[in-house]
């Protein structure tokens, strides 16, 4: 198989990339490195199955050549991060919206098979139990710019599905929830990376807001299997699925662990959410998913628990930490 990733040079999409490569297909990804980094792609460019173009998906002509020359896209490319949505609200806009609906329109041409990636951000701040894929969706005022996301995201998806529906491409759609691992970085907004570099500093754990809002973290590895599960389903074809972890915990808890883990002797912090991003910034109080359709349809169900995942991305910003080292001593 010929895949294309769009935004392979990030976090999500380098791993699928790894995977994609074990597998026996031909990989070609594509990314301008706004957000993704030549080191996530550098140890897959000696595999003659393996391209990497620097372009970004706004250049309409490149990406038809590449979708042209594939049999299924995974679109990745997207602004990430809430602190990147803020920093750079109309560059957020235009990738989300204008590069999906580039590659939409030129996948349609020969209704080649899309993996859509979306956002648990389309539920706004629906609060009550576990997120369904056919809940409604409550946003903040549009005077707010971390709606801006949200919104963008839920075009996305209205395209995906109107293609599907009048033209008969073949897309799938994955909202993920809050994705971890190796290579991730705390530098757009990510929790994780974030808390468990200022443990491993010595620094103080920054938590935002009161730090009682709900999240639940899924390793990457699962999100990979699922991914390439659900683009191989028939039945997923026209469909929305929540991908996450059903096992939620307070960003405090989350900062506390964190501390365990790591045997730090760093104090736990609060800060305002207007010192964190902007004025009158709003966040989502609780964001836990209901995973039953994607486990009914592919058998999914997280493996890693969120203590080993911790443990796993202690593990390798060590490791990290210690090839720096050894650099600066050579």
């Amino acid at each position: 198989m010929r895949a294309l990733i769009t935004g392979g040079a990030g976090f999500i999409g380098s791993h699928l990339a790894e995977e994609l490569l074990k597998e026996g297909n031909k990989v070609t990804v594509v990314d301008d490195l706004s957000t993704g980094r030549r080191e996530n792609i550098s140890h897959l460019r000696e595999n003659s199955r393996f391209c990497f173009v620097q372009d970004t998906i706004m250049n309409k002509e490149k990406m038809r050549e590449l979708i042209d020359d594939c049999e299924v896209i995974y679109h990745l490319a997207a602004a990430v991060g809430v602190k990147f949505i803020i920093d750079y609200p109309l560059k957020s806009m235009e990738i989300n919206v204008r590069g999906t609906e580039i590659v939409l329109e030129l996948a349609g041409r020969e209704k080649k098979k899309v993996l859509l990636t979306s956002t648990s951000e389309i539920y706004g701040k629906k609060e009550d139990g576990l997120f369904k894929e056919d809940d409604d969706r409550v946003l903040g005022a549009t005077t707010i710019s971390r709606w801006s996301y949200s919104c963008t995201k839920a075009l996305d998806e209205f395209l995906a599905l109107a293609y599907h529906r009048k033209r008969g491409l073949p897309v799938a759609i994955v909202r993920l929830f809050n994705t971890c691992g190796p290579r991730q970085t705390g530098r757009y907004g990510m929790v994780i990376p974030r808390l468990v570099k200022q443990a491993l500093s010595g620094k103080p754990l920054t938590v935002y807001g009161d730090g009682k809002q709900t999240r639940s973290f899924t390793y990457v590895t699962d999100v990979i299997k699922a991914i390439v599960s659900l683009t191989n389903h028939p039945k997923a074809v026209g469909e929305i699925f929540n991908l996450g972890s059903e096992e939620g915990i307070s960003i405090y808890g989350l900062a506390e662990k964190i501390k365990e883990l790591t045997h730090s002797q760093s104090e736990i912090v609060f800060v305002p959410y207007e010192k964190a991003y902007e004025n009158n910034f709003e966040d989502m109080r609780h964001r836990v998913p209901d995973i039953s359709k994607i486990r009914n349809l592919i058998g999914y169900s997280p493996r890693v628990r969120l203590d080993e995942m911790l443990k796993r991305i202690i593990e390798s910003k060590k490791e990290a930490q210690r090839h720096k080292g050894t650099e600066a001593q050579s």
